[in-house]
Order: structure tokens, then sequence, then C-alpha cells
């Protein structure tokens, strides 16, 4: 039976318009985890660099000054790593409830079929329970591959901020607190 509806792409039609909406939130969502993973990949190396050159440029003899810049530039860093995640979090919390918005209306489908029909109508029935678990098996398994990677990057961000910050403390007692 499933193997019908994945070979027919009757998966997309028995979802109705919100399996088309849960999609297209599921390849935005993609578009930005993968987006993240390319910055940490590709880009985090020259935004290390940029922030290490800021410092260079702004460092200054006062301790408490350059306590200040290390963290403005150790957040700053975080917050251009951080992109997107906020977003891919939200993402993650619709997407079930969009898959239950999809359930509820497959039911109330299902239910009006049996008001005007009685039992006699099974084919009828079947859309709307169809609809009904199509939207909520894929608002779950979009939002559980979206939590699961959205995790992974803020971990990973983490990470990377927390070394970029052990880095400003080694430069800073290596010269000694001064500059």
């Amino acid at each position: 039976m499933l193997s019908e509806l994945f070979s027919n792409s009757d998966l997309l039609l028995a979802g109705g318009w919100i399996i088309v909406l849960i999609l297209l939130l599921t390849f935005v969502m993609w578009m930005m985890i993968l987006d993240r993973y390319v910055f940490l990949w590709r880009d985090r190396g020259p935004a290390v660099q940029d922030t290490f050159q800021r410092w260079q440029r702004q460092a200054s003899k006062d301790q408490h000054a350059n306590h200040r810049l290390r963290q403005a530039l150790t957040q700053g860093f975080r917050q251009r790593a951080s992109r997107w995640l906020g977003t891919i979090q939200i993402i993650t919390a619709v997407l079930p409830l969009l898959g239950l918005l999809g359930t509820v209306t497959g039911m109330i489908k299902t239910f009006e079929v049996l008001t005007v029909f009685g039992t006699g109508n099974v084919r009828g029935m079947a859309e709307g329970i169809s609809q009904a678990l199509i939207t909520t098996m894929a608002g779950l398994i979009a939002a559980l591959t979206g939590i699961y990677f959205a995790n992974d990057l803020e971990q990973r961000i983490g990470s990377e901020t927390e070394h970029l910050a052990g880095h400003f403390n080694d430069e800073h007692h290596n010269e000694g607190g001064t500059r």
C-alpha cells in the first residue's frame, strides 16, 4: 500500500495543501542548515582570522577594555556563526504543528464523509485518514531531522566559540596582559 503511494506520486496529493507547506518549510530549513555547515567548513577560518585582526587593531594596554573587547569579538563571531539557528529552531517547532493541522483537517474530511454517506463511502473516509496520517508523519520526520542538526550545529558553534575565546586568553597570557 505504501509503495503504491510512493510509486504513483499520490503521497503529495494525499497530504493536501498542508503537505506542500511542510515540504516548502523543510526545504527552507535544510537550505539554512546546509548554509551553516558550509560556514563551519569553509568560512570559519577567515571569520576567525578577521576576528583576530580586529583584536590586533583595537587591543590596548587597558586590561578591562581588552576584556570587554574580547567578549565583544567572541560574541560577534558567535552571532555570525549562529546565523539562521533561531529560524531553524522555529521551523522545527512549527513542522509538527503543521502535521497536527493536517491530522485535524484530515479527520474533519473523514467525519464529513461519514456525515453525508455514513460508512458506505470507504474511499472517501480513506482519503481523510490518509491525509491525517501522511501530514503527521511528514511534519514529525522533518522536525526530528531539524532538531538533530540544529543541536549539532549549536554544539559545533559553541565549541568553535570556546576555542576562539581560549586563543584570546592564550594571547593575553603570552603577552603578560599588556599589548
